[in-house]
């Protein structure tokens, strides 16, 4: 009987590859309309690496955005045209100084956010045009994006998460299980030819 490779399994969407997204505390996003909130509290939620900041706005509205390094409970961040270029605001490409440290990158306008969110992670802003800017991505790769994308001034919160080994293999099984990884890895070569393609 032939067998499914692993690239179909995964592209099925059982629940073994599915990423257990109802059991993440929040989803990160920017506001809408805000232009400043207050720092309530700091979550850790699995789907992530890094903390997640909970922000009450002035508008009302409450959303968990990707924690900058060295904001504190009770800190007034800023969103938006007037924000000053400081760790922890939410500004346009377009408005963010050149060679400025940011993360949490939006992809198209008001999609909260897709690149740059893991743990002490940053981005560089490289350059701007009249339509463009262009960005120098954590793996050094050059990236463009709209002028109207959002981003969040510094450093991702976390930072030291590399520098403390697993140690043991249970350590390493639970952190695979959160995010529904599939671990341990089998080589193809330890297995029968039955069994890989």
């Amino acid at each position: 009987m032939g067998k499914n490779i692993i690239q179909q399994a995964r592209g099925k969407g059982g629940p073994r590859y599915r990423a257990p997204s109802f059991r993440y505390k929040a989803k990160v996003s920017y506001p809408e309309t805000a232009t400043y909130g207050t720092v309530v509290d700091f979550v850790k939620c699995q789907g992530h690496s890094s903390p997640l900041a909970q922000i009450k706005y002035d508008s009302g509205q409450e959303t968990f955005v990707i924690a900058a390094e060295g904001i504190r409970q009770g800190d007034i961040v800023k969103v938006g045209d007037d924000a000053p270029a400081v760790h922890g605001n939410t500004l346009f490409l377009k408005d963010i100084p050149i060679g400025t440290s940011i993360f949490n990158i939006e992809g198209k306008p008001g999609d909260g956010g897709k690149f740059v969110r893991s743990g002490g992670c940053f981005a560089r802003l490289l350059s701007k045009t009249d339509k463009e800017v262009t960005v120098m991505l954590p793996s050094k790769k050059q990236k463009v994006f709209g002028l109207l994308c959002r981003a969040t001034i510094g450093n991702i919160a976390g930072s030291g998460r590399k520098e403390k080994p697993f140690l043991k293999a249970g350590t390493r099984y639970h952190y695979m299980k959160m995010k529904n990884k599939l671990w341990p890895r089998v080589k193809g070569q330890s297995m029968n030819a039955v069994d890989h393609p």
